[in-house]
């Protein structure tokens, strides 16, 4: 392969930058910018660096094909994190052969050396964007292939049915007890069980990785924008004893047991408000069409809410009057029920969350869904009692959706479309 070669950190000033070199010869142009005549695999060496028009000092480390990130032959700079110092670097590689990196190219190398399934260079990338440790865990377990050996496991069922469906097809006159009927039926009884079983942990999965949406309303100077101070633990909103204050969305963001919570305080919901309240009113109810988790701070008759969402009745200012039939009790003054508050806000909107294997995007649901669709049609013509020619063709289709879930059979616009968002050093 043709070298490449990117400057792997983030642009700017800092303590170092690491300039990465892919390809054949890559270790030709370490030997050049080094004046070294060979390198121990992934042994650091200090010493100098020529970049032509100046020198800096820093490390450099050689990797052999096929023990590197990309299963090529791979050279990385470490340099002092000055931006000039990082270009020079760059350019002089660049002079000696590699060109310029794509967008995500050294990842879509790996991917197709085989060193990373296409799960797990999602799981990469959701790493590198992640913003809360629940996100960066789910996103580990699937760059560490727990999604792909899932899939695995179920395409070994489903090749195993489809050896005993050409078993009984070509030898109908043999008695093969692993082909029969009802061990096929069992196995897509599993089959659809445990797919069905991920599918469930995507709703979870997307809240782990956009956040959980919560909604705070209620009627004007009912306690929304001091909840929302107390809950973020710092002056967010304006609070004040005037009502209709706030008139337009205003958001802050925590995390809770390691999952990142977006919290949006509305305007007061009230008849007759002023044309800048109404609007905020109008905002506020768009907001709440849109929560994860609704908070209501309960101040006289519940406004009409959107059915399936869930709530939690709080009785704000507890410090003032203790409101009843309240889920919770809490007073932004003394602190009481806030931690409270924000257990009850992890249990109603995501519920707990494991170390196990979530989906996290969209092609991954629709792939996984698809794959149950395909297992149902195939497990109903079992039990019907319907020719095996019919639904092989249901765990062909299935077992065909699975390989194009880990990228064994990817189509070349979905792999681009992954690696597009990817930045050039990686």
């Amino acid at each position: 392969m043709e070298r490449i070669a990117a400057i792997a950190t983030p642009a700017g000033k800092g303590g170092v930058a690491v300039i990465r070199i892919s390809g054949d010869g890559a270790e030709e142009i370490a030997k050049e910018m080094t004046g070294r005549t060979s390198f121990e695999p992934n042994r650091m060496v200090a010493g100098e660096i020529d970049c032509g028009g100046f020198k800096d000092y820093g490390l450099t480390v050689f990797f052999r094909a096929p023990r590197s990130f990309t299963g090529e032959d791979v050279v990385e700079f470490h340099c002092h994190g000055g931006t000039e110092i990082a270009r020079g670097v760059l350019s002089r590689a660049i002079e000696l052969g590699a060109r310029p990196a794509e967008r995500g190219e050294f990842t879509r190398r790996a991917y197709l050396n085989g060193k990373l399934s296409l799960t797990a260079v999602e799981g990469m990338g959701e790493m590198i964007e992640a913003e809360s440790q629940a996100h960066v865990r789910a996103g580990y377990s699937l760059y560490t292939e727990q999604l792909l050996s899932v899939a695995k496991e179920l395409r070994a069922k489903i090749v195993r049915c489809l050896a005993g469906i050409d078993a009984d097809v070509d030898y109908p006159e043999e008695d093969l007890n692993p082909s029969s009927r009802r061990e096929t039926e069992e196995a897509l009884k599993d089959i659809v069980a445990q797919l069905s079983s991920l599918y469930r942990r995507y709703g979870t999965g997307r809240k782990i990785k956009s956040g959980v949406n919560v909604v705070l309303c209620g009627r004007p100077n009912a306690g929304k924008s001091s909840l929302l101070n107390a809950l973020l633990g710092y002056d967010r909103a304006i609070v004040s004893p005037e009502a209709g204050t706030t008139r337009d969305t205003v958001e802050g963001s925590l995390e809770i047991e390691g999952v990142l919570f977006r919290l949006t305080d509305t305007a007061g919901i009230r008849e007759g408000a002023s044309f800048a309240e109404a609007e905020g009113v109008k905002r506020a109810k768009r907001a709440l069409q849109e929560a994860d988790v609704i908070v209501w701070l309960k101040d006289g008759p519940a406004p009409d809410f959107p059915e399936g969402t869930p709530r939690i009745v709080v009785g704000a200012k507890s410090d003032l009057e203790r409101k009843e039939d309240c889920d919770i009790l809490v007073s932004a003054v003394t602190g009481e029920g806030i931690e409270e508050l924000k257990h009850l806000l992890f249990l109603r909107g995501v519920g707990e969350v494991s170390d196990g294997v979530y989906l996290l995007t969209q092609r991954q649901a629709a792939a996984v869904g698809e794959a149950i669709t395909a297992a149902e049609r195939a497990l109903s013509a079992v039990t019907s009692g319907a020719p095996a020619e019919l639904y092989a063709q249901d765990l062909t289709e299935c077992n065909a959706l699975l390989a194009s879930l880990t990228g064994e059979s990817a189509g070349e616009d979905v792999i681009n479309e992954i690696f597009s968002h990817f930045c050039v050093g990686k």
